[in-house]
């Protein structure tokens, strides 16, 4: 049997006083998966998708009777166990990628240097002090920016472009980076409709011609039914659904949350005026790609 790319056991996480965020979170999320993380504001899934990364430690303590301690493995390898971040969790963050709300883009960088940004991992320690990109890093960043439709603003600084097109700048810096998962920590929450889906579009093609293992969180279950065959649900901490993205109906929802059902559905979902072709390499000439001017400014 493949080795799982995500193993979640047992895991819970406590903040001050006593405040139980996870309360005993288990899941296991195959390679190649695509898998929606669904739940009200305050369910855990923030907190979920920050201990899958190591970016927070978990708890030692299983907060269950003869329970044993939570522990959180990436391609077998333990990234969090027995409420610390384990030694291998730096090599492992290599093979993540992580997208967030806030974009994280550098607002005075073009947005070609914080899409090159994404290889920092792999250079030595003085170039990842003071980054200059060679040709190459520079190629691979315009090629991934090609492939989430924004080539075109490689020039422009990160701060001169839309919510939409920095989220995919942010995506396109995973792809440098070299990720095998992409988790997304509410990736559409303060996009537009249209814009939505352009991100969500781009994440299904990732996952289906790449093969990379996304892990969604979303407050809009319609996003989860269009794109995730799989959902997991969180409420107050704990899974209360994990399976079929189909089987979340209104009528089930307001089984599982009750009146905060009412927070997990938009009025109506537009289609995108505007996606991305599936053929960008043919939107953009190779001579455009490997212009000098393009190629030159990518440094810090």
């Amino acid at each position: 049997m493949a080795q799982a790319a995500i193993e979640i056991v047992s895991v819970c996480k406590s903040f001050l006083a006593g405040q139980r965020v996870l309360k005993g979170v288990s899941l296991e999320i195959a390679r190649g998966e695509m898998v929606a993380l669904i739940g009200a504001s305050g369910s855990g899934k923030s907190t979920l998708i920050r201990a899958i990364a190591g970016l927070i430690p978990i708890d030692r303590a299983a907060h269950v009777a003869g329970g044993k301690p939570g522990e959180i493995r990436i391609f077998g390898v333990a990234m969090q166990e027995t409420g610390r971040v384990a030694s291998s969790a730096k090599a492992l963050r290599a093979r993540i990628g992580i997208v967030f709300q806030q974009f994280n883009l550098v607002p005075r960088l073009s947005v070609l240097t914080n899409v090159c940004l994404g290889s920092l991992g792999r250079l030595s320690g003085w170039n990842s002090a003071l980054p200059r990109f060679n040709r190459t890093e520079k190629q691979r960043a315009m090629h991934a920016l090609e492939r989430v439709g924004i080539a075109k603003h490689a020039l422009k600084r990160g701060s001169e472009i839309s919510g939409g097109q920095q989220q995919r700048a942010a995506i396109a810096r995973t792809l440098v980076q070299g990720a095998e998962i992409l988790i997304a920590d509410e990736p559409i929450a303060s996009l537009d409709p249209s814009s939505a889906r352009r991100v969500m579009d781009i994440l299904a093609d990732l996952n289906q011609e790449d093969g990379i293992t996304i892990l969604v969180s979303l407050h809009q279950v319609e996003y989860a039914l269009s794109y995730c065959p799989r959902t997991v649900a969180l409420r107050d901490g704990e899974v209360v659904y994990d399976g079929p993205s189909s089987a979340l109906t209104p009528t089930f929802l307001a089984e599982l949350y009750g009146a905060e059902s009412e927070e997990l559905f938009l009025p109506g979902l537009q289609g995108s005026t505007d996606p991305v072709p599936a053929t960008a390499a043919a939107q953009l000439a190779s001579s455009q790609l490997n212009s000098p001017a393009v190629l030159a400014s990518a440094t810090a």
